[in-house]
């Protein structure tokens, strides 16, 4: 017994005379691992039993797809032709990715790899309006900052970054840079772009867009803010107007183009 114990001490000993790893974790909350992007499961509204189609009009549209590539190299297709599924289905379900397999005669796994890395893929169902808010640092910086904007459209549509409205019209998450730096703080909704946001504009938007999709019989003209700046500027000029590039250089060929041959020339001596 005795031996025992003293063979514990002496590899306690051992243990604390070895160097301490010098590295620290980011977080000292437990690591918690998302299958959100990679895993499937199979739901009513999403499973392999579903069938896709593509309609006659995107039937079309694939042909001429496929036709920028070499017959060899038609997998190439496969990023086009899933948003081109998403486009028509509303989301990139595991039926929508099966038939581009099918299309691109490649195995499934090579859709899905693809469908799982890129985030503008949707592969859950998502509203009528896909509101992606920017929150990286410019936007956070620039106007308003987009911290008030987030509070505005919480308030407004009565939910939070992650989901959906009840009505099904609004889909809205948080993402990273979509590059309007210059006009910040601005939300992408569907394929639109709309910057120069204040708590009052983002409001005056979604209302506008609720009210469209809701509209019926002589209502139905509701009018939704053009996409762009909503400050009224046009484009990203400062509010002080056009302050460099005023004059049109004149051109002169003999001083803009090198003559031909003229690297040929040796120099004299």
């Amino acid at each position: 017994m005795a031996s025992k114990l003293s063979s514990v001490t002496r590899a306690s000993r051992v243990l604390r005379q070895l160097p301490i790893s010098q590295y620290r974790p980011f977080s000292a909350a437990p690591q918690r691992l998302s299958e959100s992007l990679n895993v499937h499961r199979n739901k009513p509204t999403n499973n392999p039993s579903l069938p896709f189609k593509f309609s006659e009009q995107n039937l079309t549209l694939v042909d001429e797809i496929l036709k920028r590539y070499p017959p060899q190299y038609k997998k190439a297709a496969v990023m086009p032709l899933l948003d081109l599924g998403q486009r028509q289905h509303g989301y990139t379900s595991i039926s929508v990715m099966n038939e581009v397999a099918r299309m691109l005669e490649i195995p499934p796994m090579r859709v899905y790899e693809v469908a799982t890395f890129y985030t503008m893929y949707n592969r859950e169902p998502v509203g009528k309006y896909f509101v992606q808010i920017c929150t990286t640092t410019p936007c956070q910086l620039g106007g308003c900052g987009s911290n008030s904007i987030v509070k505005a459209i919480n308030e407004h549509l009565g939910i939070t970054p992650g989901h959906t409205t009840e009505d099904g019209l609004f889909t809205y998450i948080e993402v990273e840079c979509l590059g309007a730096c210059v006009n910040a703080p601005m939300v992408q909704i569907n394929d639109d772009y709309y910057e120069d946001l204040t708590p009052e504009s983002i409001k005056t938007l979604l209302t506008a867009l609720k009210d469209s999709a809701t509209a019926t019989g002589t209502s139905a003209a509701t009018k939704v803010p053009a996409p762009g700046p909503l400050s009224g500027r046009s484009t990203c000029e400062n509010s002080a107007g056009l302050t460099n590039l005023k004059d049109v250089p004149e051109w002169n060929p003999e001083i803009m183009m090198r003559k031909d041959g003229a690297l040929d020339e040796q120099p004299q001596q």
